[in-house]
């Protein structure tokens, strides 16, 4: 029997929204089961000064030191890692293709001219998909998000879903990251980044993983 208290919050990626394809998915399918799903805007707002920080703070304020499951899509999986390794609450969780290493994944994607040009202006633009436009992003981004540790280690129960033909985050992170722990279950599956044409096969496995025995903790 699931305890009355546990919720679920799905964690989206960068520059998304709690509209998101994958958010709206989840969340159908959860509360057909009893679950309570919320999908906060990890932004909160205000893109332009997105941080890590600031994120985790947001998901710390929709748990309210509740119990819950955290299901996390590339930035937003990093971001549930990172909180699951600072809270014994989160019971479980959910990565898709999530972005271990991500300032490194920056550094790597951007030029030494563009990284330049961005922290002696302060802000880039980044298109936005949940505003379907761009929007600037203050350089904080990237000092906030160095402090960070590339892959979170945290005790609970793990699924990982990773396309094997991903171009944006390396199925090799999450490869590395599952040998590592012994409580991550790495799944990979014929897709990319997005993984929107396999969310019924990640359906499956999610199903059986979130109805499973639960603790008594938090």
């Amino acid at each position: 029997m699931l305890p009355a208290h546990l919720r679920v919050l799905y964690l989206h990626g960068f520059a998304s929204s709690p509209e998101s394809r994958k958010a709206r998915f989840f969340s159908e399918r959860l509360r057909q089961h009893g679950f309570t799903v919320d999908t906060p805007d990890l932004a909160e707002g205000n893109f332009s000064q997105l941080t890590i920080t600031g994120q985790l703070k947001v998901v710390e304020q929709a748990l309210n030191g509740q119990s819950g499951i955290l299901i996390g899509s590339s930035l937003g999986g990093y971001l549930a890692a990172l909180y699951a390794a600072r809270h014994a609450q989160v019971e479980r969780l959910i990565l898709l293709a999530p972005a271990f290493r991500f300032h490194k994944l920056w550094m790597q994607r951007l030029t030494r001219e563009q990284l330049s040009y961005w922290k002696g202006s302060g802000t880039i633009p980044v298109f936005h998909y949940g505003a379907g436009r761009e929007l600037p992003l203050d350089y904080r981004f990237m000092d906030d998000a160095a402090s960070y540790e590339p892959m979170p280690s945290f005790p609970q129960p793990t699924l990982i879903f990773h396309g094997t033909g991903d171009d944006v985050v390396p199925l090799e992170s999450s490869t590395e990251f599952a040998r590592m722990h012994d409580n991550v279950r790495l799944i990979p599956l014929p897709s990319g980044h997005e993984l929107t044409d396999v969310l019924e096969e990640i359906w499956r496995e999610s199903e059986s993983f979130v109805l499973g025995p639960f603790s008594n903790s938090g």
